[in-house]
């Protein structure tokens, strides 16, 4: 969601800096505010208690919005918030936001249409989370990235690193870059001086 910036500091906005790895929100906090980036990106992730292994349900960047589902229903995040490098974001409270989907109809159909994209894309990532095969994983991964950057079917450098993807897609980091270096053998990705393309 990207709301315009003028309007959210019209309602109240504030605008605050995050260094890099700096905690947004933690998770088991009570949602109080909207956030949208305006520089820099943001990562949501769990930690496995037993296994200290983290798990990212998802990475933000400029002009987008996090965390708003608990927002809307008085509920504690499910996942932590963290900076991935130093950034700005639009800071808004709850009762305002609300009152700004009331008042302009249009933003809130365009939230209500990122919310469905977004539990659609989560019940997308979880079958594909689920399946056992390491490469029906990383492909899922690999094509919801596309398609959330609207990229075609022209192989593209994939911007993460292999031990983001494991966060991603809940597989070890070994296992991922085994995986990869098959899925070059069978040409489903390339593997360019150690980049990723797809």
């Amino acid at each position: 969601m990207n709301i315009d910036k003028d309007l959210l500091l019209a309602w109240g906005g504030k605008i605050k800096k995050y260094t890099k790895d700096e905690f947004i929100f933690m998770e088991g906090d009570y949602a109080r505010f909207y956030y949208q980036i305006i520089e820099g990106s943001v990562k949501t992730f769990n930690i496995n208690d037993n296994a200290g292994k983290e798990f990212t349900q998802g990475l933000f960047v400029a002009g987008n919005s996090f965390g708003e589902p608990p927002l809307l229903i008085d509920e504690t995040y499910p996942a932590a918030a963290v900076s991935t490098g130093d950034a700005a974001i639009i800071i808004l409270s709850k009762e305002r936001f609300i009152k700004v989907l009331n008042e302009y109809p249009d933003i809130h159909l365009k939230f209500t249409l990122k919310l469905a994209q977004s539990l659609h894309d989560k019940a997308v990532t979880f079958k594909e989370v689920m399946s056992n095969s390491p490469q029906t994983r990383i492909l899922g991964f690999l094509n919801s990235y596309k398609k959330r950057i609207k990229a075609d079917h022209t192989p593209i450098q994939i911007p993460y690193t292999r031990q983001e993807i494991a966060n991603f897609t809940g597989l070890r980091v070994e296992t991922v870059i085994r995986t990869l270096q098959r899925m070059c053998c069978d040409n489903l990705v390339e593997i360019h001086e150690r980049k990723l393309f797809y």
